[in-house]
């Protein structure tokens, strides 16, 4: 239940954001979490929530939470990041941070990863690298490239293709692979709902699905 709870105390913490600038906080109710084409709740639902900083230089802080199922005793993930974003005068934006991921659970599963990405109008492309991921005490890569294409209505396409390489990759999947997804999205007031279906090259695992997603993020009518 401690998952709940962190939960709550995010909620508790999203009325900071109607009475702080920069400050916002996003929730997620999805039918799987999804990380790099691997499902982290056995295909089960998951209530994510954030809390976040931004500050007029670029520099942002946050914290996000889910619940997960390992099929282990850890039952919450906690993510706590901080970095700095900013877009050129020709519109190429750049993103450059770090990343924590801590399960409160079991600390001994707890590592670190750094990023940066380049994104144009619908396109990102994004390097994450880790020297310990997992917890496996082995280095990996990912290579993350997406698109966010605007469709008439409020709707828009939604494409990704993902590769996971290095040795902690080996120890956990045995190789390198691909992960990739192809969905739609549409925006309704002051929710966004996704509709994508997600699949790996993992040689002899079932990983294709489909998932459903809705967020919001408060407060409600910022710009």
């Amino acid at each position: 239940m401690r998952n709940l709870r962190i939960l709550a105390a995010l909620g508790l913490l999203t009325t900071a954001a109607a009475a702080n600038a920069g400050v916002s906080s996003t929730w997620t109710l999805t039918s799987d979490y999804d990380y790099r084409g691997i499902t982290q709740t056995d295909e089960d639902p998951a209530l994510q929530a954030s809390l976040d900083f931004a500050a007029d230089n670029g520099w942002y802080v946050g914290a996000w939470a889910s619940n997960v199922d390992f099929g282990t005793d850890v039952d919450y993930e906690v993510d706590l990041y901080t970095g700095f974003t900013g877009e050129t005068e020709g519109g190429l934006g750049w993103d450059v941070g770090l990343v924590y991921y801590a399960y409160p659970d079991d600390s001994d599963l707890d590592y670190p990863e750094i990023y940066g990405s380049l994104s144009y109008q619908w396109f990102k492309g994004k390097l994450w690298y880790s020297n310990d991921f997992g917890a496996t005490s082995e280095s990996s890569f990912y290579l993350d490239t997406s698109a966010t294409v605007p469709l008439p209505a409020n709707f828009s396409l939604l494409a990704h293709i993902g590769y996971s390489d290095g040795d902690a990759i080996d120890v956990l999947y045995g190789d390198s692979y691909m992960d990739y997804s192809l969905g739609v999205g549409y925006e309704i007031g002051n929710f966004s709902l996704s509709l994508k279906y997600v699949d790996t090259d993992i040689e002899d695992a079932e990983t294709d699905r489909v998932i459903f997603t809705v967020a919001t993020t408060f407060p409600w009518g910022k710009d």
